[in-house]
């Protein structure tokens, strides 16, 4: 199946009320525009099915119970739960257009704008049949929320015009106060020069593309300085891309504070911003990017000034994609779009490490399911079409999944990352 020079796009709008209202058009009107009422009950067993199935971090254990025994830890249990959100979500007149294309040899665009009951809905592994995924028949991405993308005063930044500038990538940072082993400890593990991840980073190095600048690739990682003035320091000096590997805290949905989200850099306590401190450590929030300093300090500087965000962010994390979770989603994603960002790749559940796939789930010790996927969202914000190309690589997930049916290649992991483009 290859896409033609004009990929077809649909758009897709969801809406709640007891029953969902799913309306969608095609651009170009490639197909007639459509609505469906879609009933209530089937969707909330196939959510409830689904978030039966994921890590919770609320629960003790959680990581070990998705990994070993919840529907995502073998093939036939987890197409049960694809096949459950498919025929809840997946209204007849839409799937019948898809179809129409797939039969054509054509794989549109699907760009979702999901409820927030649905936010957690991996949309490409949902199963119209028994041979096929919706990730086999579509690329799909989500919008981003249109009262962030037309903000008053909202600088975009254009990949085509900042492309050749640097990456900036905070890669595991160290979080005062905490240990390696500890909740906000290391999630990579120890690195040396032939793990992917870092062979990727060693890459940049050589094209003078790496913030931090360092000597030795290696550097890069665990580093105890990429606290917020940093931060804010080397996207002022232009840069391409935004990746961050680390950990964020995830406000809960109940808060009606998506704001609340944090991410966690080197920053410590004495710094100045909204979140409060967890020990010898201030997180960047969500607020912090979007308010800046203001009212904290006499002379306040907007977060979009303080923090001017590139075209691309990879927000490679626990939850970094909560936001969608709120009716106002005003978190991490929607504070880099507000800051300049035409594009943020974000998870939108809990992440297995590396180590947990082989300590909890019996991966074999070479198994780097989550280093792979971190160099394939790299790969992919660089890539001219970075929707397509990061589908690619879940469709080449997904046929591992089918033959090889190994925990390393379930969607726990490589399904939770959604692209959200203005």
């Amino acid at each position: 199946m290859t896409n033609p020079p004009e990929q077809p796009t649909v758009i897709v709008r969801m809406a709640d009320a007891g029953d969902l209202y799913m309306s969608w058009r095609w651009i170009g009107n490639v197909h007639s525009q459509g609505a469906s009422m879609l009933p209530e009950a089937p969707i909330t067993d196939a959510v409830r099915r689904l978030a039966a199935a994921l890590p919770n971090p609320a629960e003790p254990d959680a990581l070990e119970r998705a990994m070993t025994t919840g529907a995502f830890a073998t093939h036939d249990s987890e197409y049960l739960v694809a096949q459950a959100l498919s025929r809840a979500l997946l209204p007849y007149g839409l799937a019948a257009q898809l179809h129409d294309l797939h039969t054509r040899g054509i794989r549109p665009h699907l760009r979702l704008q999901p409820s927030p009951r649905l936010a957690q809905v991996p949309w490409e592994i949902i199963a119209p049949d028994p041979a096929l995924r919706l990730v086999d028949i579509a690329d799909v991405s989500l919008l981003a929320p249109a009262s962030i993308v037309h903000s008053r005063g909202r600088t975009a930044r254009s990949w085509h015009d900042t492309r050749e500038q640097p990456v900036v990538a905070v890669l595991d940072p160290r979080v005062p106060g905490y240990r390696a082993d500890s909740m906000l400890g290391s999630v990579l593990g120890r690195m040396d020069a032939d793990t992917p991840v870092a062979r990727r980073v060693a890459e940049y190095h050589a094209l003078g593309r790496l913030l931090p600048a360092v000597e030795d690739p290696i550097e890069a990682f665990r580093r105890t300085d990429v606290d917020r003035d940093w931060l804010a320091k080397a996207l002022r000096e232009g840069a391409s891309r935004l990746v961050y590997v680390g950990h964020v805290t995830a406000a809960a949905p109940e808060s009606g504070r998506s704001e609340d989200a944090e991410l966690h850099l080197s920053c410590t306590a004495d710094t100045v911003g909204f979140a409060a401190p967890t020990r010898a450590h201030r997180p960047l929030s969500a607020k912090d990017l979007l308010l800046g300093t203001h009212t904290l300090t006499q002379d306040p500087i907007d977060g979009a000034l303080l923090w001017p965000i590139p075209s691309r962010v990879a927000l490679i994390a626990c939850e970094s994609g909560g936001d969608m979770r709120f009716s106002e989603a005003l978190g991490l994603v929607a504070a880099m779009i507000n800051g300049g960002a035409e594009l943020v790749t974000a998870s939108r559940w809990p992440l297995p490490t590396d180590l947990a796939f082989q300590r909890l789930a019996g991966a074999p010790p070479e198994a780097r399911p989550l280093q792979d996927a971190i160099c394939a969202i790299d790969a992919a914000h660089e890539h001219p079409d970075p929707t397509t190309a990061l589908a690619d690589w879940q469709r080449a997930r997904l046929t591992r999944w089918r033959t090889d049916r190994s925990i390393e290649h379930s969607p726990i992991l490589w399904a939770a990352f959604a692209t959200v483009s203005t």
